[in-house]
This record gives C-alpha cells, structure tokens and sequence, in this order.
C-alpha cells in the first residue's frame, strides 16, 4: 500500500470504525512513511490497542499480538520448540545416532512460532501490536530494541532468521514504569489522551449508529464530566461505549427523560466499589443537569 496522507490515514481509520485526532493520523502516516515503530502512551482505556487493530483493517493484514507481561522472556515472545512431540519422534526412531536424531528434532516441524518469529516470517507485512510494553522487563525490552534495530533473530539450532517483510509495528505503554531512551529514540511517538467530547460523540456513532446524534453528544458530555470527578478508576472509551450500549438497548434516547436508568447503568462506567460508592443519585442529578 502507498503512504497516504493524513486525510487518507483518518478516512481510512474511520472506515474501520476508529475516529482518530488529526496528530494521531499524522503519526501514523508518517509511520508508514518511514516504516518506524509507534509508540502510544496514555491511560489504560483511551483506545492505543484499537490504533492497532483499525491499522489492519485498513491494510487488510493479519493482527499479530504479543502481550507483554512482568517476566516474559524472549522463549515466550519469540518461539519455543514442541518438547512433547520432540520426545515422541526420538521414541518412534530407536538407534539413530544422536547427531541424526538432533538434525531430525530440531527443525521447522517442530518449531513453535510466538509473535515476534511469527510477525518477521510473515510474506505479507503484518501489524505487529506489542501492548503494554512498559510491563516487561528492561532485560527484555533491550531484547526487544535488538529485533526493531535489525529486524533478524538468532536460533541456535537453525541459524539466523531474517524479516520477509518489515511488519508495520505498534507498541503501547500505560505509563507503569519509564521506557528506555534507547527505545524511545527507535521508535515515533504520540500520547493519546481521552477524546474531547466531539470525538467521542462521533465514535459512539461509528460503533452504535442506532445511538443517533443527540443521544450520543449527550453520553459524551456526561462521561467527561464523570472523568472530572475524584475516581480511582476514570473510564475509558471502552466503557463508553458499553454504557451507550445498554442504553440504546433500553431504549433510551434522552438522557434527561430517563434520569434514573442514567443513574443505575452507570455501573458499565464506574468498576471500583469506592466509585460506585461515590456516585448517590444526587451526584449523578447534578453532572446530568450540566449536560445539554
């Protein structure tokens, strides 16, 4: 695919269902441009991993995901081998000699590919999404900086193995520890943010188009007015849209003739006791007579 222009790169993204902000379109052309990774920080919730999957859509390419985690290691990111079967086929061949029987077991047949083998082997470049990145360990994200650089792994029992296709690469970071400079220099960067209220309206009614455009200006409103209260866990655009959901699915369509069913379906935004604690009906009386 030619790199397209920011204009195309948001057209695209909003024809697979994702509304971006024109930095975020930029980013992401410029992505293309220069076949970098992009980095996206931000609050859990705010939509980094759906960049990756709208990304596919608009490539029409397979969504390769590795979910990072504290002690992932490069066997489980990069591959393994199949022990089990290896064992069976020494058993099935007695009195080979062991130089036979390694040549034998440890080939393609029995080699299990995790998402990085899996993204640089692929003919046609796919969207690699390494999601929360910043969950990993640094021994692993200097690992993971090597493969970015040279796009080729090293297993020992085949040799050097290097990318058919440079995939189109995203990472995501909710901020849990500081990446390093090295990493950050590698790749381009954006921050994403919860949307203002017109994007967020707009994306309800990307995903829910029976919500209409009163009804989902009016959900905006009010979960960025429940944004600015004193939550432990703010929702995300995630929530919204489940919230928007239950609504259209109760028939809602003015927040205000339904004052109550607001109130008692806001358990698909607030996910901590505490929240749902803070929220009496008084609260959620008063932000929903600040909505218009």
């Amino acid at each position: 695919m030619a790199t397209l222009s920011r204009d195309e790169i948001a057209a695209c993204l909003g024809d697979a269902g994702y509304i971006a902000d024109p930095e975020l379109a930029t980013a992401i052309s410029i992505m293309q441009l220069l076949k970098r990774p992009l980095l996206l920080e931000g609050e859990a919730g705010v939509g980094k991993t759906e960049v990756a999957k709208a990304l596919a859509a608009v490539h029409g390419t397979e969504l390769i995901r590795l979910q990072c985690y504290e002690g992932l290691d490069q066997s489980a990111a990069l591959y393994e081998w199949n022990y089990q079967h290896q064992l069976l086929a020494i058993q099935a061949h007695p009195g080979r000699t062991p130089a036979d029987i390694e040549e034998r077991i440890f080939s393609e047949k029995y080699l299990l590919e995790r998402p990085l083998l899996a993204a640089i082997r692929r003919q046609t470049p796919p969207v690699l999404l390494i999601d929360e990145v910043d969950r990993a360990d640094e021994e692993f994200e200097a690992f993971l900086l090597e493969l970015l650089s040279d796009w080729q792994v090293s297993i020992p029992e085949l040799g050097t193995i290097t990318a058919s296709a440079i995939p189109h690469v995203v990472l995501t970071s909710n901020g849990t520890r500081e990446l390093s400079d090295a990493l950050r220099r590698r790749c381009l960067y954006h921050y994403v943010d919860y949307p203002e209220v017109d994007r967020e309206a707009r994306i309800i009614m990307a995903r829910l188009p029976k919500a209409g455009a009163v009804l989902s200006l009016q959900i905006a409103r009010m979960v960025e007015k429940i944004r600015k209260e004193d939550l432990r866990k703010v929702p995300g655009v995630a929530e919204t849209l489940d919230w928007a959901a239950a609504l259209v699915g109760l028939d809602v369509a003015d927040l205000h003739d339904r004052p109550e069913i607001v109130h008692e379906t806001l358990m698909c935004l607030l996910k901590t006791h505490e929240d749902k604690m803070r929220f009496k009906p008084e609260v959620t009386e008063r932000l929903l007579g600040k909505v218009a």
